[in-house]
């Protein structure tokens, strides 16, 4: 234990800062190194990782590998970023002591929205309008109920093992720990040529990074499309070579900014009989996932606990440092 133990309040103690060195391994080649480098902290240590996630998103690199914190040393010395002023509005810190922001990767459900051609648009509307309801209630008081028609899979959605096993697990069915605040990562592979991520391009672009209960993000650029025609016509899809990998890898979530996972000209979809089989959860039409660096981030996509549906519509985001 350090001189100042638990017990010392909090505001008594005195500012800890960090110096450590860095490298930094590029995907596509090269590296990055750092010496000497120095960061404020809230507490009396900070883990290796949270410092990779921090050089990772404050520094805005793309394409990292592997990253490797040397010679780290704790000290005390006075914080170098100023604190919020007083009456300000602060961002809400995490138990970690390190403020996030977040990322918002779903799309917004709408009344007569097409999410997939052949199934009905959702249906928005009044179960009781606030004018209705000024009869109920005291005078000066009105509240809407609203109502919604709507197939499972609409939206940015979730599919469960139950989307396509009748034996396995449905929405209601998955712990939120195999849902939300996972630690993710992102596959590039937006501007490629031809519609196939393969197993080859997979593992080009995860040189170096360690999938296993992670989630998977594959960045294809195709919610550009989002709402016309052409996103429904020729969108990326993984194929079933690069799906048995992720299963191998372990991954925990796969996820996709396309209209589908599968070539939906195989009826087999051998995508979601691989990650389903393996009770590896599938996030579809993500959107957003060019504003996320490719580690060094938490994701969440939870739908509602409803039984008996494979699919849901969620609400999925990312959870970065800063």
């Amino acid at each position: 234990m350090s001189q100042h133990g638990s017990n010392t309040p909090l505001a008594q103690r005195p500012d800890k800062r960090v110096r450590f060195d860095f490298e930094v391994e590029f995907t596509n080649g090269g590296g990055l190194q750092g010496q000497d480098f120095r960061l404020d902290i809230p507490g009396d240590d900070i883990a290796d990782a949270e410092l990779t996630d921090f050089i990772v998103v404050d520094l805005r690199l793309l394409m990292v590998g592997r990253v490797r914190i040397l010679n780290k040393v704790v000290f005390e010395e006075p914080h170098k970023r100023a604190a919020p002023q007083s009456g300000a509005a602060a961002p809400t810190p995490q138990a970690s002591g390190v403020v996030h922001r977040f990322v918002d990767l779903s799309h917004t459900i709408e009344a007569g929205m097409v999410t997939l051609q052949g199934l009905p648009a959702p249906v928005i509307c009044d179960f009781l309008s606030r004018e209705a309801s000024r009869a109920r209630y005291a005078e000066g008081t009105e509240f809407h109920i609203g109502r919604i028609d709507m197939v499972a899979n609409t939206g940015t959605y979730l599919d469960s093992p139950f989307h396509r096993f009748a034996g396995g697990a449905d929405v209601s069915g998955l712990s939120l720990d195999s849902l939300a605040d996972l630690e993710g990562v992102v596959v590039r592979v937006a501007g490629q040529e031809g519609r196939a991520v393969t197993r080859p391009l997979l593992l080009g672009a995860l040189v170096g990074v360690d999938v296993r209960g992670k989630a998977v993000l594959v960045h294809t650029g195709w919610d550009a499309h989002w709402r016309t025609d052409r996103y429904f016509d020729g969108h990326p899809y993984l194929t079933a070579d690069a799906a048995e990998l992720l299963v191998q890898a372990g991954a925990a979530l796969v996820g996709i900014d396309s209209l589908n996972i599968d070539d939906t000209t195989d009826g087999k979809r051998p995508v979601h009989t691989a990650l389903l089989g393996a009770g590896i959860p599938i996030v579809e039409h993500l959107r957003g996932l060019a504003q996320l660096p490719l580690v060094g981030f938490r994701f969440s996509a939870v739908p509602v606990k409803v039984r008996g549906l494979g699919t849901f519509s969620v609400r999925a985001y990312a959870r970065l440092p800063g």
